[in-house]
């Protein structure tokens, strides 16, 4: 039997019905217990929490590392929140000038005082603050929605990983789930090692707990009907998602930090049926990558929804569309959907990889209808705004592609930065660009026109409107 609150035991006996307690406004998770305190802190920031005007409360600071031109650590808090919550940052060393807090879209002022930062939240929300534009060793915020306990479902199954340190079972290295499971990841929960979903259908994944540990964070492979809301992936050895011939994916909530080779944040290979959502990627390769076949996975992509998420690719491309598909197969990945994406930053040396929003079309793939719609570019480091090309890349293709068409890009600003001019070029005769059209896409200066644009060969019917 469960045992009974305080306030059910005195409802029985009153003989008053019980009554739920009311849900928490603030959670605060325990912190890494034993050596994992220590080995997992970083103390450039101590950070507090409280409800409006109540209790301050301490926060635990993670240690993340970012940037793979030069990896160093940054921070990370994380804690629950089912309303409006105060925050106090107090940074540890040196003195302050003044505090950003990203994206700027969410439209939060942090108030300096001293070496200490306060802003307020209206709920759940994922930032970055930054004192004296320092976007290297700032502090990620995650603060998350409360997360209800699973409730038994008749014909599911039930795996709850309470706080604390959890490694895979015995003889295994990762942990894998079956079909038909709820898996809870309570805040102060750590998962050391990969999570696998394969061959199964109708799990979920729910919780703010955190997956460090394993060469990839989580796989999705062979599968359908996959949810992921809440984890926290925290540096794996290649990606933070990786998905392979599935259909049906949520991802919501799913937070990430890489600087390491190849650590891209979701790729997606022959996956149909997808929505992104409210996603925080900060990556040192492609953040959002779409591809039709690779390795073990065949067959085309269609029907994304990528919307109200934050992209920052301290390397390559915050979204990289069509690189992988088939040699002998044609391939096709259409209906693609991105909006009210902020993208924090774009960094990347080689002309080949660049693009805030690339669609690099190889593999006989045929990419079409695409559209971006309210993106807001921050900064660009290195790299440009887009980058629309059918391509034969000397390093990964097997072939050029198809093709694009039908590609829609309206409010798509970028806010400063060095930049490229962007490029819109097909290979061949055959395998062209056309039917682009852009609807107030540009920077601080206006709106790009074609003479803005490096509309190369085989491009046909490009347009541009101003705002």
């Amino acid at each position: 039997m469960k045992p009974l609150t305080l306030l059910a035991l005195g409802a029985l006996a009153s003989g008053l019905p019980a009554q739920a307690a009311p849900p928490a406004v603030l959670e605060v998770y325990p912190p890494p217990p034993g050596s994992d305190y220590y080995t997992s802190f970083d103390d450039t920031f101590t950070v507090r929490v409280r409800q409006p005007g109540g209790e301050w409360r301490d926060v635990y600071e993670y240690r993340v590392m970012v940037d793979l031109d030069k990896p160093q650590p940054a921070s990370m808090v994380t804690f629950g929140t089912g309303g409006p919550v105060e925050v106090a940052i107090q940074k540890n060393n040196g003195a302050v000038r003044h505090v950003a807090v990203r994206p700027a879209s969410r439209g939060i002022e942090a108030r300096l005082v001293g070496a200490t930062a306060y802003l307020t939240l209206d709920g759940p929300a994922n930032l970055s603050i930054e004192f004296d534009d320092d976007r290297l060793h700032n502090l990620h915020l995650f603060a998350n929605p409360i997360y209800p306990a699973a409730a038994p479902a008749k014909g599911r199954k039930v795996v709850a990983f309470a706080p604390g340190i959890h490694v895979p079972p015995q003889g295994q290295d990762s942990f894998r789930f079956e079909s038909d499971t709820d898996v809870r990841l309570a805040g102060g929960a750590i998962l050391k090692g990969q999570v696998d979903v394969v061959k199964a259908h109708g799990v979920r994944i729910v919780g703010p707990g955190i997956l460090k540990g394993g060469k990839e964070g989580i796989t999705v492979l062979h599968s359908e009907g996959i949810e992921i809301d809440g984890p926290i992936v925290v540096n794996p050895g290649h990606y933070t998602l990786m998905c392979g011939q599935s259909r049906g994916l949520t991802v919501r909530n799913l937070r990430t930090f890489s600087a390491g080779g190849w650590t891209d944040g979701i790729d997606l290979m022959a996956c149909s049926d997808v929505h992104i959502d409210r996603a925080f990627l900060r990556t040192s390769d492609d953040a959002v990558a779409i591809y039709a076949d690779r390795w073990d996975y065949h067959g085309d992509a269609r029907n994304y929804l990528v919307e109200n998420s934050t992209l920052w690719a301290d390397v390559a491309h915050p979204v990289n569309i069509g690189l992988h598909g088939s040699k002998d197969e044609p391939r096709t990945i259409e209906n693609l959907v991105f909006r009210n994406i902020d993208i924090l930053d774009h960094d990347e040396d080689d002309r080949d990889y660049q693009g805030a929003l690339a669609i690099t079309d190889g593999d006989n793939n045929l990419v079409r209808n695409v559209v971006f719609d309210d993106i807001r570019v921050d900064r660009i480091e290195e790299g440009m705004l887009f980058n629309f090309r059918v391509v034969f890349n000397q390093k990964y293709s097997l072939a050029p592609g198809r093709g694009i068409e039908n590609i829609v890009m309206r409010r798509v600003r970028l806010r400063g930065g060095s930049v490229n001019r962007p490029v819109i070029a097909g290979f061949d005769a055959h395998r062209t660009v056309r039917d682009v059209s852009l609807a107030d896409v540009g920077g601080p200066d206006g709106a790009l026109s074609l003479e803005d644009i490096d509309v190369g060969p085989y491009a046909e019917r490009v347009s541009t409107l101003p705002r």
